[in-house]
């Protein structure tokens, strides 16, 4: 019992000093705190300002070729919108070269006999919208809003002209947990777990390479220390570090970038703690297999950044992807991450879905732990 304490003893011994030494050695390279802080703050302000998914103040033309009353109106309603910057026009040539040239994505125009077809038919108007189909998305927002713009004032004109119409199913959307629709909101917290890969993978793919080009893993295979205490002493250090990270991302988050935490710390820390562990043991797995910093570099980038980018639901919907991608998903941690993360700000406490998240982050770090403690040996000529 005793020898077992005193191996015990000098176990926590040996795991300390490593995880002193790593410590230190993280605090003296430039390139762990650039990459650590520096960079998520870099980061958390593209995605926040630079990257916007809301579509307002789309350049478009309003060509007003008819100068009654009505025309008129409608074209002032169009200028009104949050969603338009109007360039009015009184011939659609003025504005059809501007679309050409990408300085305006489409235009409006309100024909001449406006008048005439509003004395025909009381109850409805026509007028042409022309967008620039090299976007389709903005396309489909410019056609979608040019339509609500001349239902809300073709509605407001019978109602002032006092037009009996027979009642018809209006539409009142609510809009749960973001209520302002800003795209700020969910990307926030998207860009925290891409911080956190950043972290986890980039910096822990570089410790081992490290060590093999300075010539130093030499003599710490040549210790009593074990293999598991050795990956210990190598990611203890770095888990810390990126605890730290997600806490000062998330105060900039929700003072800097007003986005709300509606869950509770200790679901946020939960979550990141598992989140980590694939992370921390992908980076060391990558590092341990390849001995050059270099080239553990890019395989951090390609393996870890791209997909935790791409195929996280961060940007592109997942149920939007082909089915093989979608399947491919599944084994990527950033996905689950990122999806619990957006609840946890968002939301809130959902915790039955925060289990099964942190369940497959578990499960795709042992894999990762595994294949690493096997490829790490205390001999040179393997």
């Amino acid at each position: 019992m005793e020898t077992r304490r005193v191996w015990k003893s000098d176990c926590f011994r040996r795991i300390f000093s490593l995880i002193r030494k790593e410590s230190l050695q993280a605090v003296r390279d430039p390139s762990t705190i650039l990459i650590a802080f520096i960079l998520p703050i870099i980061l958390l302000f593209l995605f926040a300002y630079a990257v916007s998914l809301d579509v307002r103040q789309i350049r478009i033309g309003v060509v007003l070729e008819n100068d009654t009353p009505e025309a008129t109106e409608l074209a002032a309603a169009f200028g009104a919108t949050r969603y338009f910057a109007v360039t009015p026009a009184r011939h659609r040539h003025e504005v059809a070269q501007m679309v050409v040239s990408g300085e305006l994505r489409g235009f409006i125009a309100i024909p001449q006999d406006f008048d005439a077809r509003l004395s025909a038919n009381t109850s409805s108007a026509a007028i042409q919208v022309i967008t620039d189909g090299v976007s389709p998305n903005t396309a489909n927002f410019i056609s979608g809003y040019a339509q609500g713009v001349l239902g809300n004032w073709n509605a407001a004109r019978l109602s002032r002209i006092g037009w009996e119409s027979p009642p018809v199913i209006s539409l009142e959307p609510r809009f749960w947990f973001n209520p302002e629709i800003e795209s700020r909101r969910f990307l926030v917290p998207g860009a925290i777990a891409i911080v956190m890969t950043i972290i986890g993978t980039m910096l822990t793919a570089l410790v081992v390479a490290r060590e093999w080009e300075r010539g130093t893993y030499e003599a710490i295979i040549s210790t009593p220390i074990g293999r598991i205490e050795i990956l210990l002493g190598k990611l203890l250090p770095y888990f810390g570090l990126g605890m730290g990270a997600t806490v000062c991302c998330t105060i900039l988050a929700t003072t800097l970038f007003d986005v709300p935490l509606r869950g509770s710390w200790l679901a946020l820390l939960s979550l990141s703690g598992c989140f980590l562990v694939p992370a921390l043991g992908q980076g060391l797995m990558i590092s341990t297999l390849t001995k050059n910093q270099f080239v553990a570099a890019q395989a951090a980038l390609f393996s870890g950044f791209l997909p935790a980018f791409m195929l996280s639901g961060f940007l592109y919907e997942i149920d939007s992807m082909p089915i093989l991608l979608q399947m491919i998903t599944r084994i990527v941690p950033a996905s689950y991450f990122v999806a619990n993360l957006q609840t946890v700000f968002l939301t809130g406490d959902i915790w039955p879905q925060f289990f099964r998240g942190m369940a497959a982050m578990l499960a795709v770090g042992a894999v990762f732990f595994t294949i690493t403690a096997a490829k790490t040996h205390k001999r040179l000529d393997l």
